[in-house]
């Protein structure tokens, strides 16, 4: 019960972070300047760039995603990042990028409420997040990234979305996730529609064909799902992003292999450490996050050599190298 609560809190010095930078927005001019500088702009939907979405709520875990991407990439000049927060994180988010350089990557920071079709009525999730405050715990950026230009030459096979399946491989307790692990088959819309012994896939490092994407009808199958899901009062599947993507991209995913995305770090201490060393994305999914005192000794440094300790804000909250 005491890690679970450790998990779902948020650090004195993250909490100060983002107020800080917040403050910061409404004070420096500099730290409300626009991203990207608007000779940039067009860069931000030209295809012959390599585009990164970023979706968190949590400042110094983007800036480590971020960090690292660039850090690794043979090419980071071919980089752009859509970061993606909620409207209470925006200003610090946005202060961090503004004051903190990533070039030569393009960066640009949006809130969900700048997205002017992302309304309740066409996205119920925001319902379900408004009505149930604890899904917000699973909405996190907790990856360090290594050199990712090779996924834009992976061959999809005519699939939407490129995931390393989670039913397979020597971690059984990471690796061992089928439908039956997130979703209720004694639902009836469930048992009818899902086979249990289906393998899941991971969320969280994801290629997507957006072309092929788009003549699919992936998102309202995802919509229609949710609303079923608020229908029954959240009881068709445990809570998080997951479930109602493993429905929604069902018969449109092509498997990538695991050593671009290596799971379980926030799991379990016995990671092994030359597969940390060998995989291109390593995520911290589940408890033990990298910036919690509960994290895993032996596997925070692979997180924490990407955080800017020397930077005025990180140590005036007092966020110090562990």
């Amino acid at each position: 019960m005491n890690k679970h609560f450790t998990a779902s809190s948020i650090p004195k010095g993250i909490h100060c972070l983002s107020l800080r930078l917040t403050d910061e927005y409404s004070s420096n001019a500099h730290a409300r300047r626009q991203l990207p500088a608007p000779e940039l702009l067009p860069l931000l939907s030209d295809n012959s760039y390599h585009h990164f979405i970023l979706s968190t709520d949590n400042i110094l875990a983007a800036s480590v995603v971020v960090t690292s991407t660039v850090a690794s990439s043979l090419r980071p000049e071919k980089i752009v990042f859509h970061v993606i927060t909620d409207k209470k994180t925006y200003a610090g988010m946005h202060s961090w990028f503004a004051l903190n350089s990533v070039s030569p990557a393009i960066i640009e920071v949006k809130g969900v409420h700048q997205f002017e079709w992302l309304t309740r009525e066409n996205v119920p999730v925001l319902e379900a997040v408004e009505s149930h405050n604890s899904i917000r715990n699973y909405y996190h950026g907790n990856h360090v990234a290594r050199d990712l230009s090779p996924l834009w030459d992976i061959d999809l096979k005519g699939k939407v979305n490129g995931a390393v399946e989670t039913c397979r491989g020597e971690d059984e307790w990471v690796m061992s996730k089928r439908f039956k692990n997130y979703f209720n088959f004694s639902h009836p819309l469930i048992a009818n529609n899902l086979d249990s012994e289906e393998c899941a896939w991971a969320y969280g490092m994801n290629v997507f064909d957006l072309h092929t994407w788009r003549k699919t009808s992936i998102r309202e199958t995802y919509h229609s799902w949710l609303r079923e899901n608020l229908k029954s009062n959240l009881t068709m599947w445990k809570l998080g992003t997951l479930p109602p993507a493993l429905i929604a991209f069902k018969g449109h995913v092509h498997a990538i292999d695991p050593e671009w995305h290596m799971l379980g770090l926030g799991y379990q201490n016995k990671t092994d450490i030359e597969s940390v060393k060998r995989a291109a994305v390593i995520h911290y999914n589940g408890q033990s996050k990298p910036w919690l005192p509960i994290g895993f000794e032996h596997l925070r440094p692979f997180w924490t050599k990407y955080v800017n300790y020397s930077n005025d804000f990180v140590r005036n909250c007092h966020i110090m190298e562990t």
